[in-house]
């Protein structure tokens, strides 16, 4: 029988392992795959190297077959911080940042992090700091603009008489 290829092997296996990540149950096989390899005697470097994970990750996997059985290598619940901000809160915070500031009494122009959080202290009762109100304009789909100053008494003719191309050599 003949050598199989598969055409961009290298991409191809990203691919695979990227799409392994992405599935609950999909990283459950991949598990047990893993310790198929372990009761067929390979080592866990080997298959750490043909599997894109570390060795260490692979021993981990082992310890909890052997602890928990199957059960182990099932996806534990995840820790983390609960969310401030739920789902409907933020559907009606990208409602709030579609307005303009001024519409809540806000002297400011232009939304900012720093904005965004003393309105959702005042607003929502909810704390949450400068840096993070920066990160739900991303998250909402909102670019971050800086106003561009602008000269108050800017005489455009000396503006013109100080660029070093013309106006009428100059192109469009």
């Amino acid at each position: 029988m003949r050598k199989l290829i598969i055409q961009n092997a290298e991409v191809m296996k990203l691919a695979v392992q990227d799409e392994i990540n992405r599935s609950e149950e999909s990283r459950y096989d991949h598990r047990l795959h893993g310790i198929l390899l372990v009761c067929e005697g390979i080592s866990n470097y080997k298959i750490g190297e043909m599997f894109g994970q570390s060795p260490r990750t692979v021993e981990y996997w082992i310890k909890r077959f052997e602890k928990s059985g199957f059960a182990g290598l099932q996806d534990g619940k995840r820790t983390g911080r609960p969310r401030k901000i739920d789902d409907g809160l933020l559907e009606q915070l990208g409602l709030d940042l579609r307005r303009s500031p001024r519409d809540f009494k806000y002297s400011a122009t232009p939304w900012d992090g720093k904005l965004l959080s003393y309105h959702l202290l005042k607003k929502y009762h909810i704390d949450l700091g400068v840096r993070q109100c920066q990160r739900l304009f991303t998250s909402l789909g909102f670019r971050r603009r800086k106003p561009r100053p602008v000269i108050v008494s800017a005489d455009h003719e000396a503006q013109e008489d100080f660029k070093k191309t013309p106006k009428a050599r100059r192109k469009r």
